[in-house]
């Protein structure tokens, strides 16, 4: 059985069992769709845009499913107060007291769902469970090129950083990161992000080194992702991006602490050179010809997202 059968058979069995397929989703009179937007929505509230990220929804339909609750009177949308062009979703009492009724129906769901088990069946359920869900969310999160002087940029770099400073035997002494990171937007370099339900996961940059070669810098994957092929993903979007900016060649430097970085580089087809730049944390220097477009089949896939240098 491929890996595309087994997932769709489980989605089969799992959906018949949590009531996917109700009409009014654990009783609550409400569809699935609409139930999850408001568990979503959570008692502290939540910005529109952020349930958009996190849901993956377009807006006409979450527009709609939001007409639907405010029309129950279980959420109110009003501005954001911290910045007016934004919408936020608060909950009412009404609302707050549906999503406890959801927590609670939820959780007698799943303790009927595994009660026929033994101790162990369920150690191993939700092992199972928790890395099949890892997998997926990374397998579908959101690769996009952001403004390198972002707040999303600045941060994802923050850590970035603060993970070599911990990690490099000697320190990292930042020095302008974050301005050699606001150079990175087009017409000659460009930054992207990786977002696993609208939080960041990874990022990584592209600069001009000449006419025809690129260097790629700052990539960095959170350290509760690797292993999950994002390394190997945010890899191969950076060389497409360099090589949608015209460039034919890439070269890339690390330190050697980053041993993942290494082997994920090696992988991925580049070779080793000379040193080509003056970074006092380099101590292995990599470069790779952009002969042909990227795609699934190129993608290097099992990186574990070391930051490299």
């Amino acid at each position: 059985m491929s890996d595309t059968e087994v997932l769709r058979r489980f989605n089969r069995s799992w959906s018949r069992r949590i009531g996917v397929l109700e009409e009014s989703y654990l009783g609550q009179g409400r569809s699935l769709g609409a139930s999850r937007l408001l568990f979503e929505i959570g008692y502290a509230g939540s910005g529109v845009l952020d349930l958009r990220r996190r849901l993956g929804l377009d807006s006409g339909y979450l527009s709609r499913l939001l007409r639907a609750l405010e029309d129950e009177a279980l959420v109110d949308v009003r501005p954001d107060p911290d910045d007016q062009r934004r919408r936020v979703v608060v909950p009412t009492a009404k609302g707050r007291r549906a999503i406890e009724r959801l927590e609670q129906r939820s959780e007698e769901r799943a303790r009927s769902l595994v009660a026929p088990l033994g101790a162990s069946q369920r150690r191993r359920l939700e092992e199972a469970l928790a890395t099949a869900d890892r997998l997926i969310r990374a397998a579908t999160c959101d690769i996009q090129v952001v403004d390198a002087g972002s707040d999303e940029a600045r941060s994802a770099v923050g850590r970035y950083a603060d993970e070599l400073a911990e990690r490099f035997p000697a320190g990292f002494e930042r020095g302008d990161v974050a301005g050699e990171v606001r150079a990175m937007n087009p017409p000659d370099g460009r930054f992207l992000v990786a977002r696993v339900e609208g939080a960041v996961a990874a990022c990584g940059g592209v600069r001009r080194l000449s006419r025809t070669r690129a260097e790629i810098k700052r990539m960095w994957v959170d350290g509760a992702w690797r292993g999950c092929g994002l390394g190997g993903r945010m890899l191969t979007a950076l060389e497409d991006a360099a090589r949608d900016l015209g460039y034919r060649e890439v070269y890339l430097d690390t330190n050697g602490t980053l041993i993942e970085a290494i082997a994920m580089y090696d992988r991925a087809g580049y070779r080793r050179i000379e040193r080509y730049n003056d970074n006092p944390y380099a101590e292995a220097w990599f470069a790779k010809r952009l002969t042909t477009p990227s795609g699934p089949a190129a993608a290097p896939g099992r990186g574990s997202g070391s930051p490299a240098r």
